[in-house]
């Protein structure tokens, strides 16, 4: 099953997420299909957190992929920014 997860990078104590459309039997930052979009939650003002492609979100989500419960936070979220 593909799920739509986030992929942690950066270094430490300084995360940076990728957000992935992966198979879901792969390791959390290991292999994915896809990358759909980025999450820095340490951004500082004036510099984007947040981005998620949309048309690639939608996708996705029509041939069957399921979102984890973080993404589907961080997608409510942008959708009322």
């Amino acid at each position: 099953m593909v799920v739509i997860r986030m992929a942690r990078g950066g270094s430490k104590k300084r995360p940076f997420y990728n957000i992935v459309a992966a198979d879901s039997r792969n390791r959390r930052d290991g292999r994915y299909i896809e990358r759909v979009g980025f999450y820095n939650p340490l951004a500082a003002e004036g510099v984007e957190g947040l981005r998620i492609e949309q048309e690639r979100l939608a996708h996705w989500q029509s041939v069957g992929a399921q979102l984890s419960p973080a993404v589907a936070r961080l997608v409510k979220s942008a959708k009322t920014a």
